[in-house]
């Protein structure tokens, strides 16, 4: 989808009739804003210290926004790297402070989004529905998601950093995000206007920020990597991006094709204080298992973008089937092996092997266990001799599962075209 196309729709299904208004959500949120502009119009900017208006709140709203993109989003949403326990913890702290949820609500709701992207009944802020939705409009609705239980959860219910935050999480969050900026107000003496603004207002920016990557990058702007989805980088790449500027590094949202990068994007050039803090915290040994999107995979992806650009250019000269030959080029003839499914069964049944029958192909995903968005256990539902472990879809009978394909086409995700381009490589043999 280029940036010139007006945003897609898509119908709502009767799901939607089933949200209810979540009371609580609202009442803060609204509360919080109504709050902030009071306290603001009582004592606007003139009458408090510098530090308390300025240099505070500039600096609360830095340190929540990293908690979350660091160690919300790249470090649990994504496992784009590992870390040391006190960074996990340290992390958790300031993420706690920018009131948007635990780490386990948070990031579960983020992994439904990246299975279900635009989906407008399973993607929780979908941008499908309209930019005002997707920015802040699903805060108020107490959604059912059907298919969270399909949402790999292991790797945060075992640890135990996620596990304590999860379970304290108000008094976490009233302590660093209402209660910490006061009291380092008190360090020159205006208590008041360090809460106005360190506290009130900076929660306010830390929101919207974080939301207008949910619907600024889903609605205008660049897709140099894929157009399988609403995501788009803020402006080109290696310029002053605005709203990288807002979230910490957060505006090359395309790039987000490739989720399990540690990076949001690949130039040095890209503004991305979260990828930096990562990399220092790797200096010192505090960080380790960085991840990045192969270079071949990202050159492919910018190819094929950039051949169907001009395919399209010249569609309206050449005709369609002149287009779509230039785009998808064929994959060429299956020059390996050609196995009956006993041979496919005998190779699958050797221990560990997580081979997957895809699209007619044996597809050995052992190695890319670790590196599978969904993590390994959804992945082995799905494998030759796994069973299924939830309540939805044709294969929830707990019988030996052989088809992967109506999970990888569009039942349980709809996969990018790096990702096609990943299975085909770990193709095996032809299955007859």
């Amino acid at each position: 989808m280029h940036d010139t196309s007006p945003q897609p729709t898509r119908k709502v299904q009767s799901s939607q009739a089933t949200h209810r208004i979540w009371w609580s959500n609202a009442v803060f949120f609204v509360g919080m804003h109504l709050a902030t502009i009071i306290a603001i119009a009582l004592l606007p900017p003139s009458q408090v210290s510098p530090l308390s208006s300025v240099l505070l709140p500039v600096a609360s709203c830095q340190a929540a926004s990293l908690g979350i993109t660091v160690g919300y989003h790249r470090l649990y949403s994504h496992r784009a790297f590992r870390a040391a326990w006190p960074v996990r913890a340290f992390l958790a702290l300031l993420g706690a402070s920018a009131f948007q949820g635990s780490i386990k609500v948070r990031c579960l709701r983020h992994r439904l989004h990246h299975r279900f992207t635009d989906d407008p009944v399973h993607d929780p802020y979908a941008a499908t529905k309209g930019l005002l939705w997707s920015h802040m409009g699903w805060i108020f609705f107490k959604s059912k998601y059907e298919r969270l239980d399909s949402i790999d959860r292991d790797d945060l219910e075992n640890d135990p950093v996620v596990r304590l935050q999860h379970e304290y999480y108000i008094p976490l969050a009233l302590i660093t995000g209402f209660a910490l900026p006061p009291v380092i107000g008190l360090l020159w003496n205006d208590p008041i206007g360090a809460f106005v603004y360190g506290s009130l207002l900076a929660r306010l920016i830390v929101w919207h920020c974080t939301f207008l990557v949910n619907s600024l990058a889903h609605w205008e702007g660049l897709q140099p990597y894929s157009d399988d989805n609403t995501s788009k980088s803020n402006l080109a790449e290696g310029g002053a991006q605005i709203l990288a500027l807002l979230t910490c590094g957060e505006g090359n949202h395309n790039f987000h094709s490739f989720p399990h990068d540690f990076r949001s994007g690949p130039s040095p050039l890209d503004w991305d204080p979260s990828k930096w803090a990562i990399l220092l915290l790797h200096r010192f040994g505090l960080a380790s298992g960085l991840r990045r999107a192969p270079p071949d995979e990202i050159r492919a992806a910018r190819q094929h973008m950039l051949r169907k650009e001009i395919a399209e250019l010249y569609a309206d000269t050449k005709g369609a089937s002149f287009a779509t030959a230039r785009v998808h080029g064929g994959e060429g003839e299956w020059e390996g092996p050609a196995w009956t499914m006993e041979q496919l069964m005998e190779y699958a049944g050797a221990e560990g092997r997580c081979i997957l029958l895809l699209e007619g192909y044996a597809v050995d995903a052992t190695e890319y266990l670790t590196e599978h968005p969904g993590g390994s256990t959804f992945l082995r539902r799905y494998a030759i001799g796994g069973k299924t472990q939830g309540p939805k879809g044709p294969l929830a009978t707990g019988e030996p599962v052989h088809d992967a394909d109506w999970a990888f086409g569009g039942g349980m995700n709809k996969h990018s075209m790096a990702a096609r381009r990943r299975a085909r490589q770990l193709r095996v043999a032809k299955v007859q």
